[in-house]
Parts: structure tokens; C-alpha cells; sequence
């Protein structure tokens, strides 16, 4: 028989059951049903290659099985990570997603953002780019449940996972004060709207305070995603305050100041230490492995699917936020503070 011709009552005919019976074993309510019956429907679903249509019966339910996930770099380590805990997980209880890729544009996001809630998808997972919070509560509050990953911005509540960057951030820079590192120097991008930033600066800053150091702000160099570093790290190191280390806050950040040290033919960790903040695919296979920070996106996935379902499930509107733990890698790119004396 032709699976795209097989019917619910085919099924049901099959079994020796009724068609409500046949109906409710196949949406997963057979907690009454008796063993028999149900491996004669799970036999005949089987042998008749049944698939169920999911149209029809998301008319009857109001609920597709279908989650929407945007994120920003759909290609970025970090993402088809955490995409993977996901789509684990939602296969796990039997949900199916919609991938968005934003590229960073605020009217991407929005389009995208719009489509979904067309597509009447039950709940959106969301890297978001921060310019478009008020839509994400209303959405949220009014539409559909969202859970926020990756980033978390100062104006959006709702349900969030994130890395513990605060901790992960003031273990990184204690880690490198304790090899004798006075002069840090921190690569960020501009964190003052974005929280999950201002919580890797914040880290920074409690780890001098805790040694009685200052930070430094001629030491605090940007970086944006369009013109890359504000200032040459070469240039830094020949300056009066010259770094004895870098910590660099994102991975596009870190490959720009090791292109940057590589192309001067400064030695890590000889002349300079690097620590980086997020995993750098095949790291251990550098020239100079580098120190990292590890994010574990998987988790963060996995663990952004199951607070977003367990939303749908409860129908309540509570927002919660969960802090994934990092772990501090320790390769080659750091060593014992040298002097400071310009390059």
C-alpha cells in the first residue's frame, strides 16, 4: 500500500481498534492503554508505513511540534554547536526546527522573527543582536514562549541560558595575574548594552580587585566585527604601559590579534602571553596552542530546548535564567610574566 495513501482509520482497522483509540496512542496518550493494544498499533503503524499528517493535526491541537531557532552566524563553531544540543534534545520528545540565520541584521531577525510566528510554530530559541528586545517580550508574552542563548542584553526579559561569564572571566585573569601578570590587556567588544559582555569586563576587573591591582584603561582595546581592532596590539607592546598578556573576549577577536602578533614575528608565549575567550577550533594543533576559556555550547543548546519546552509544556510565562559553567583550558600561549620593557 502507498504510505502517502495510508489513513488514521487504516491503522486503526488494522489493530482491531477504534479510531480514537488509534488517535490517542499516537499522540503518546496511552497511559491507560493495555500493553496489547498498544504493540498491535505500534505493529500496524509499521507494517503500513504510517505517517502521521501533522496539518491536520495541529488544526485540532493548536500545537505544530515545531520550534523556531534564530541565531547569528549560522557557519560559527559555537552555533552548529549549540544547534546540535538542540536538535538532540527536541528529537528526544519529538520536535522538529526552524533555523534562521540573521547575519547579525536587525531586520533579518525581525523578518525571521515574523515568518515563524506565521508558520505557528509553538516557541522560539534566539541569539539575538540586541535591536529588537521590545518585539522579543512582546512576542514572548504574547505569542509564542522565547528562550534567549549565547548573548543576554540589558532590555529583554525573557527565559535565558547563558555561560557563567562573570566566574569563567575573573578565572581566566586570576589565572593570569598568579603567573605575575600585571599588565593585562583586555580585547573586547563594546560591552556597555550588552550584559553577558559587561559580565566578562566585570570578571576582569573583580580578579585585579581581589590582588589589589587596577585595571588599567589604556589597556582596555575594542574590536568590532566591521573595522576589527581599534588600535595595532603591536604598537601596544612598543608603547609606556605595554602588555605582558592579552585577553582577547570572543574568537574572531582572538584570530585578529594572533594574525596581528604572527605578521610582527612576536612570540607567544616569549614576548607575550595569550588567553582567549571561547574555543578555537583544532587550537591544540597550533604552532602555539592556544589557552582558552571553553564555552560548552552543546550544553547550552541542549539545556536552552528544555527550559523552552518545559515553558510550553506548563503554559506559564515564568522567565528564568541558567548559567552554564566554562572551563579554563590550559595549553601553551601563557607563561610567567616577562618584562615589560618595550619590544
Amino acid at each position: 500500500m502507498n504510505k502517502n495513501k495510508v489513513r488514521l482509520v487504516d491503522v486503526a482497522t488494522k489493530a482491531g481498534v477504534s479510531k480514537s483509540t488509534a488517535s490517542q496512542f499516537l499522540n503518546g496518550r496511552f497511559d491507560f492503554m493495555s500493553l496489547d493494544t498498544r504493540l498491535r498499533l505500534q505493529k500496524a503503524v509499521e507494517e503500513l508505513n504510517y505517517v502521521p499528517n501533522n496539518i491536520a493535526r495541529s488544526l485540532k491541537t493548536n500545537k505544530t511540534r515545531t520550534l523556531g531557532v534564530i541565531v547569528r552566524d549560522i557557519a560559527s563553531y559555537y552555533t552548529s554547536q549549540a544547534i546540535r544540543g538542540m536538535d538532540d534534545y527536541c528529537k528526544k520528545h519529538g520536535y522538529d526546527l526552524f533555523i534562521y540565520n540573521s547575519d547579525f541584521d536587525p531586520a533579518t531577525e525581525k523578518s525571521a522573527l515574523t515568518t515563524l510566528c506565521q508558520l505557528n510554530v509553538d516557541g522560539v530559541i534566539i541569539a539575538s543582536c540586541g535591536n529588537n528586545a521590545k518585539l522579543i517580550e512582546d512576542i514572548s508574552n504574547n505569542t509564542v514562549p522565547v528562550v534567549q542563548f549565547q548573548l543576554e542584553h540589558d532590555d529583554c526579559d525573557t527565559g535565558i541560558v547563558v555561560a557563567d561569564y562573570k566566574r569563567s572571566s575573573f578565572e581566566a585573569t586570576e589565572y593570569l595575574i598568579e603567573l605575575g601578570h600585571k599588565n593585562i590587556c583586555f580585547v573586547t567588544q563594546q560591552f556597555e548594552t550588552v550584559k553577558s559582555r559587561h559580565e566578562k569586563y566585570q570578571g576582569f576587573v573583580d580578579a585585579h580587585n581581589k590582588h589589589n591591582l587596577p585595571v588599567k584603561e589604556e589597556l582596555i582595546l575594542h574590536w568590532s566585527r566591521t573595522k576589527g581592532l581599534a588600535a595595532s596590539p603591536v604598537e601596544l607592546l612598543k608603547s609606556e604601559l605595554a602588555p605582558t598578556a592579552f585577553f582577547t573576549q570572543q574568537i574572531a577577536i582572538t584570530v585578529d590579534v594572533l594574525k596581528a602578533l604572527e605578521q610582527a614575528n612576536i612570540n607567544i608565549p616569549g614576548d607575550v602571553s595569550l588567553l582567549g575567550f571561547e574555543e578555537i577550533p583544532m587550537a591544540e594543533f597550533f604552532r602555539v596552542p592556544v589557552t582558552v576559556v571553553r564555552q560548552q555550547p552543546y550544553e547550552i543548546g541542549s539545556e536552552a530546548a528544555s527550559m523552552l519546552l518545559n515553558k510550553i509544556k506548563s503554559g506559564k510565562a515564568f522567565n528564568t535564567r541558567t548559567l552554564v559553567p566554562c572551563e579554563l583550558v590550559l595549553r601553551e600561549s601563557c607563561s610567567t610574566a616577562k618584562s615589560t620593557e618595550k619590544l
